[in-house]
């Protein structure tokens, strides 16, 4: 039935299915976050938890949970939603251009369905409202979760005027990076849907093949973002001149001191 549309991942094995690779790729950036983000929330804004916690690395271990599905959410639906939404109804100036000269041998829905991921033919104006978008979204999620999270009684800032407006920037960083990185994942992984055993497309598909993402492709690549968020932090903290303390040990049981 054409009214109902069907997940291409129930025909792929668990390893080869985006949300699998999906999966890998938040589990590890969570980790991350909560191991070696935390410590900068702790020195830049003076951020604590209060509730007694299993910890590792003096980050209460049910937070490595909890981020997790937060994450989810945050790259799921508000990332790619609104990251996909600008990619496939903002077209170029050219290609318009090229539609309204009546030249029918350019097919743009085919153009579009084949680079939903980022447009080869993408112009200036297109990309500045890509960027923008992802540069608003990373701030708005951040401060809604700030803002969210306000009157949870274990968890608490310094300067909570500060956090909000100061605060929400800093966390934001996580998302200039991870947003756009996680709307680029595995962006071919339906590149060879329909193809498979139609003659003469073999070497798409070949090709198709040689572009797909392991899942330890999906592991390094949040590492390598990873990295690439941390550095952003140390940037900030290094210009306003706050020294990072990681005083953690490995597992240790805390109480509300």
């Amino acid at each position: 039935n054409s009214d109902f549309i069907i997940n291409p991942d129930v025909h792929r094995p668990l390893s080869q299915r985006y949300s699998t690779k999906c999966t890998i790729y938040l589990l590890t950036y969570s980790f991350i976050g909560n191991y070696w983000y935390t410590h900068y929330f702790y020195s830049v804004l003076q951020a604590k938890y209060m509730m007694p916690a299993q910890r590792l690395n003096d980050v209460p271990i049910a937070m490595y949970l909890a981020t997790h599905f937060y994450f989810t959410t945050y790259h799921a639906c508000v990332g790619n939603g609104f990251l996909r939404f600008v990619d496939r109804n903002y077209g170029d100036r050219d290609d318009d251009e090229r539609l309204n000269d009546g030249n029918t041998s350019y097919d743009r829905g085919n153009d579009i369905s084949n680079n939903l991921y980022g447009n080869k033919n993408r112009g200036w104006r297109k990309q500045i409202l890509f960027w923008y978008t992802v540069l608003y979204l990373s701030y708005f999620t951040a401060f809604m979760e700030t803002l969210t999270i306000s009157s949870f009684p274990y968890y608490s800032f310094k300067d909570q005027v500060m956090a909000y407006k100061y605060g929400s920037a800093f966390y934001g960083i996580y998302f200039l990076v991870s947003f756009p990185g996680f709307y680029y994942l595995d962006r071919f992984v339906d590149e060879d849907l329909g193809v498979t055993g139609k003659s003469g497309n073999e070497k798409q598909h070949q090709l198709s093949r040689s572009r797909a993402m392991s899942l330890m492709d999906s592991f390094v690549t949040s590492c390598g973002h990873g990295m690439m968020i941390l550095t952003l932090l140390d940037f900030v903290r290094l210009y306003l001149g706050i020294p990072l303390k990681i005083g953690g040990v490995a597992f240790a049981a805390t109480g509300t001191k």
